[in-house]
């Protein structure tokens, strides 16, 4: 590291700047930076879901439920093209199961229930679709799944 030392016989100030200590300074904040930066980055090792749309069967026992939320901040669920409330939305699944057990009777097997289908709005809050996920499986229904669009341009074949 250099430094200009007047020689000769000029008297005058030196007005260059000397930048040495700065350089120095920053060369040691980038070590210092290069060394703290990978122990202040965390991450947690996560193995994402692999999405794949696949069709929906549709069935005419299953339950179609649309989910919303209202502009006062209230939930709205509607069954088919009926709205009801949280506790009639509890009574019609209790029924709907207990009429599916009653007509097959004891050869009742896990394929043999009827599924249900959410279909929410994007800006619904998330109370309103887990309230509704929590009310069907209070119910007894154990597949709950969510209808969505799929992404422009795909194309699929119905088996």
């Amino acid at each position: 590291m250099a430094m200009s030392v007047g020689d000769g016989g000029d008297e005058r100030p030196m007005s260059d700047i000397n930048t040495t200590p700065l350089v120095d300074v920053m060369l040691v904040l980038l070590i210092i930076f290069l060394i703290a930066v990978p122990v202040v980055l965390q991450s947690v090792e996560v193995e994402l879901p692999k999405v794949e749309f696949e069709p929906t069967t549709t069935k005419p026992e299953n339950i179609n439920l649309a989910v919303r939320g209202a502009a006062d901040g209230t939930c709205e669920v509607y069954w088919n093209l009926t709205r009801v409330n949280s506790q009639e939305l509890l009574d019609r699944a209790v029924a709907n199961l207990k009429g599916v057990v009653d007509r097959l009777g004891s050869n009742i097997t896990p394929d043999d229930i009827p599924e249900v289908h959410i279909r929410g709005d994007v800006n619904t809050p998330y109370k309103c679709i887990g309230g509704t996920v929590y009310q069907m499986q209070q119910a007894g229904f154990v597949k709950v799944g969510f209808i969505s669009e799929p992404p422009a341009g795909t194309n699929f074949r119905r088996a």
